[in-house]
């Protein structure tokens, strides 16, 4: 194991049923294969050393010798390699047969006994084999540095499989032998199984079934080669391509594993109550070598999802939890009425939009919604002018405040040199809008919707008791790269094509809180992204530290795959460390932020998910960012 990544196999090969020499030969030559690749652990089918649909003639004791001799020639080839590998044999033990899986490792083997054997509908496999006796079903072995349990195809399938508890005994990595021939439906219900059983438990799951080559004298076997994690699955063959030998490889994440069951309390309870203690795993830092993440893919937007159909799901799924928490919130406080401040940005055009939704579902009447456009010295034509069209589009009232009058006569109150363009000539706006939005509800009888999304919380890009502050933070669980997403989606999918144009000039226009005048052409001068830092690796720094609480350098080594010839090592870095840095020294406004709904797994709330002091120090962080740029 490397840098905390375990690079995994599960592996279908070429096989002839009873031709021992033949499938022996084929799972050597993929041995070979996998040490140069680099893999850690692989698993074979079930009984591929023989193939599963011998039937009587399991019985043959020639077929039980070659099958042995055959085992002993994987192991011997298995002497020096890096590649520890898990394959299906039948074994005699003391006058039973047993469908093993014989786990081997630098010239040795252990065998783990299969401990459920299917005898309904087209299996019947009690006809030759044994169940496994307790002190035969115990398998769980170290590899690598990561603890690896070891099931045997319908154990997966059980009310309780073997791998539940392998589990809480410490097993990050669960490898599954099978040969599951294939009927209507029954693959789209096994990926389901393979996913929940690696969420359900939090570790990985390789799952390697027999193909092409065993016998189709009643049924077919259709090759799989599955890998999940966490609950999702990470890595597969397409079954369709039958002719195939699939070798399916993966990264997996064990420190990822790990720290969801330091994370999720009742893994730890459900071993105490399980098994009567808590298990000690292995846990290593770094490596030799640090893992290149060959077979890992790591997604450049892990808050968005990366295929449009999900997507569209999801947008639908972010859409509703946000109606449901701000209709909830009207109801408690028993008016429909909402204030909300519309700049022609990202933020409050979601807001608005979900603000528009939630009423309409509520039976209300939209002109209950105040939209406040209120131009200021940094407003620039295309802002403004997006933000009337979308208020007019959408048919709610429309309130325009100019600020200017104000804000100066606070910057003479205050004694504040207008041309200095400071934070104060900045927070004084943002506070004067606040203001203007929280007495008009007031004076309306209504609430103050906020704008401000996950990623402005975690950078503190927001100014305190200004735009942090509302009466409900509708946008506060949605980081910055899905609500372009969002506010695009529902482009897409309005019928109206002026509020559809209107809103991509939305997604299309450079992020600012325009609070300092425009260039020479009237185009907005400040760009959040130029102090900041691209939003998309802020965000990809945001998920990986607060949901999986890795270290610096690991996150690093992670955007570095997922920006590979988009961003160097050196912006990386750069924009890390000032992520790192404002994360730390911005969370007194964190820790006051209104309430708002939770919508992902990550969310910043002090309520709920985020508890932090104010006045913690970055340092270790610093130096480890500072660290990776003097090796750079």
């Amino acid at each position: 194991m490397k840098d905390g990544f375990l690079r995994v196999a599960a592996v279908a090969p070429e096989m002839r049923v009873c031709d021992v020499d033949f499938n022996v030969k084929k799972i050597i030559e993929v041995m070979d294969k996998l040490e140069d690749e680099g893999v850690e652990t692989a698993v074979f089918p079930e009984l591929c050393i023989t193939g599963y649909t011998c039937g009587d003639l399991f019985m043959d004791r020639t077929l039980l010798n070659s099958a042995a001799a055959g085992l002993e020639k994987i192991v011997e080839a298995s002497r020096g390699r890096n590649v520890d590998v898990i394959v299906g044999v039948p074994v005699e033990i003391s006058g039973a047969l047993y469908n093993c899986a014989a786990f081997v490792h630098d010239g040795e083997k252990t065998l783990v006994a299969k401990t459920y054997l299917p005898t309904y509908s087209e299996f019947y496999e009690r006809r030759w084999f044994a169940p496994a006796q307790p002190e035969m079903s115990c398998g769980i072995f170290e590899s690598h540095g990561a603890k690896i349990g070891i099931e045997i195809c319908e154990d997966l399938w059980a009310t309780v499989p073997p791998s539940s508890r392998m589990a809480l005994e410490g097993a990050q990595v669960i490898f599954n032998l099978s040969a599951s021939d294939d009927v209507i439906g029954k693959n789209g219900y096994l990926m389901q199984l393979i996913a929940q059983q690696s969420g359900r438990c939090l570790c990985g799951y390789v799952y390697a079934s027999a193909g092409f080559g065993e016998s189709t004298t009643d049924v077919v076997y259709l090759p799989k080669t599955v890998i999940a994690e966490n609950g999702s699955v990470i890595a597969c063959n397409d079954r369709r391509k039958f002719l195939e030998h699939p070798v399916t490889i993966a990264d997996m994440d064990i420190e990822a594993i790990n720290h969801d069951r330091r994370h999720t309390s009742t893994f730890a309870e459900c071993q105490r109550n399980e098994i009567g203690e808590t298990v000690a795993v292995p846990f290593t830092v770094g490596g030799e070598s640090a893992s290149d993440l060959k077979y890992r893919k790591v997604d450049a937007h892990p808050f968005v999802p990366s295929e449009d159909t999900i997507l569209d799901e999801r947008c639908i799924e972010i859409a509703t939890i946000q109606e449901c928490g701000l209709a909830r919130r009207l109801n408690a406080v028993g008016s429909n009425r909402i204030v909300v401040g519309i700049s022609g940005g990202l933020d409050s055009t979601l807001a608005l939009l979900v603000a528009h939704r939630t009423v309409k579902a509520l039976g209300g009447d939209v002109k209950d919604i105040i939209g406040v456009t209120m131009p200021g010295f940094g407003t620039t034509s295309r802002t403004y002018d997006n933000a009337l069209k979308m208020m007019t589009l959408l048919g709610i009232t429309i309130m325009e405040i100019p600020i200017g009058k104000a804000v100066m006569q606070h910057f003479s109150d205050i004694g504040q040199d207008p041309d200095k363009h400071d934070v104060t000539y900045e927070n004084s706006q943002a506070r004067e809008r606040t203001q203007i939005l929280m007495d008009l509800s007031n004076r309306l009888g209504g609430i103050v919707l906020g704008t401000g999304d996950l990623s402005e919380l975690a950078l503190g890009w927001a100014t305190y008791n200004g735009d942090q502050m509302s009466m409900y933070g509708v946008n506060a669980g949605v980081p910055k790269t899905l609500v372009k997403y969002l506010v695009r989606w529902y482009a897409q999918t309005c019928e109206n094509k002026e509020l559809h144009d209107t809103l991509m000039s939305v997604v299309e226009t450079p992020i600012s809180p325009e609070l300092t005048p425009p260039d020479e052409h009237g185009n907005i001068e400040q760009k959040t992204e130029s102090f900041v830092g691209p939003y998309e690796l802020s965000d990809f720094f945001l998920y990986y530290m607060l949901r999986y609480g890795f270290t610096p350098r690991r996150v690093y080594r992670l955007a570095r795959k997922a920006f590979d010839g988009k961003y160097d090592g050196a912006t990386i870095l750069k924009w890390m460390k000032t992520f790192y840095r404002r994360f730390f020294t911005q969370q007194f406004k964190r820790s006051c932020m209104p309430d708002g709904p939770k919508v992902g797994s990550v969310s910043l709330s002090p309520r709920g998910d985020w508890r932090m002091p104010s006045d913690a120090s970055s340092a270790v962080w610093l130096k480890e960012v500072e660290l990776l740029e003097r090796e750079l």
